[in-house]
């Protein structure tokens, strides 16, 4: 498996993951179809979330994972205005999302967006909720971990300032540093515990120096105890969740089957899941049904040629 086969298989495995679980979302994991049932369209019967959205269609989840990347790709640099105005054109005209319709918005994600129209600052925009510790942020960082080529406190500050524009809290800030590390070290090469392992050293010893953000990491997140989660939209809990499931899973379809069957967050969870598992198993791993049945694929492979060759 060759590098790019992981970086294009993190992209669309968080793609894949996120319209995979839009059907099922809102439900509770006793509600969720059995296993084997998990298709991009549910089984007859069963009560689809968004019933109007095609299925495999992404949602806001995917749609600011690709307005990170464009603009990654389009600056050079993470530009946090840039970033900013491109989820303004999510949000208001639907780009990047497919069809151009967006039919998902986080309520926080939308207040700070409207305050950042409003002419906010896009730096405080995120704390309008002080205490919002919702997963919007860590569903769309991905991007990040697969463009970033430097070291790894500048991969930890930008996956910090990335946070800023929606969900600026502490905890949101730390959980995309240490997914943003895992990602890094499963594209080097590393098994999924041996990546955790060295994240989390590695986010310690950046954070010595950030005593306000090693509490948070140790108080919150708890890396050292074992990786429990429910699926929930809990920044912590979907962290958790996807490191739970990646270190049980076989394949990219058995993680994002395990991440949907948590319930409640299905397309969070099985998006963030989803782009771990991308990176650990490569494209190639990911069931051939599933691209083919992956809308709006023409603009994706477009941003892809300009990343591969800019």
């Amino acid at each position: 498996m060759d590098n790019f086969d992981k970086w294009k298989g993190g992209l669309y495995g968080l793609l894949i993951g996120d319209a995979l679980g839009v059907p099922y979302e809102f439900h509770a994991a006793k509600e969720i179809p059995k296993y084997d049932q998990i298709e991009m369209k549910p089984p007859s019967g069963f009560r689809r979330a968004h019933s109007g959205v095609k299925p495999g269609t992404w949602s806001d989840d995917g749609a600011q994972a690709l307005c990170l990347l464009d603009s990654l790709v389009t600056c050079g640099s993470f530009v946090l205005k840039d970033f900013s105005d491109r989820l303004i054109a999510w949000y208001l005209d639907g780009a990047w999302a497919v069809d151009g319709v967006v039919f998902d918005v986080g309520v926080q994600t939308g207040e700070a967006l409207n305050a950042y129209r409003a002419g906010d600052n896009p730096e405080k925009c995120g704390l309008l909720r002080p205490d919002g510790k919702g997963n919007g942020a860590l569903m769309r960082v991905l991007p990040l971990a697969l463009w970033h080529k430097g070291a790894n406190r500048e991969l930890v500050l930008t996956a910090h300032e990335q946070c800023l524009i929606t969900h600026g809290n502490i905890c949101n800030q730390v959980c995309c540093a240490l997914y943003c590390l895992e990602a890094r070290f499963l594209l080097a090469g590393a098994d999924v515990v041996p990546a955790l392992e060295k994240a989390v050293f590695v986010l310690r010893e950046i954070y010595r120096e950030m005593p306000v953000y090693e509490q948070e990491l140790e108080w919150s997140i708890r890396p050292d105890g074992t990786w429990i989660g429910n699926g929930s939209g809990y920044v912590v809990d979907c962290l958790r969740s996807a490191f739970m499931i990646m270190e049980h899973a076989v394949s990219y379809e058995d993680a994002v089957k395990r991440a949907i069957m948590l319930g409640d967050d299905t397309d969070a969870t099985a998006c963030v899941t989803g782009g771990l598992a991308g990176i650990l198993y490569g494209f190639g791993n990911i069931p051939d049904r599933w691209y083919e049945a992956l809308r709006g694929k023409a603009d994706v492979e477009s941003l892809i040629q300009r990343f591969s060759d800019p």
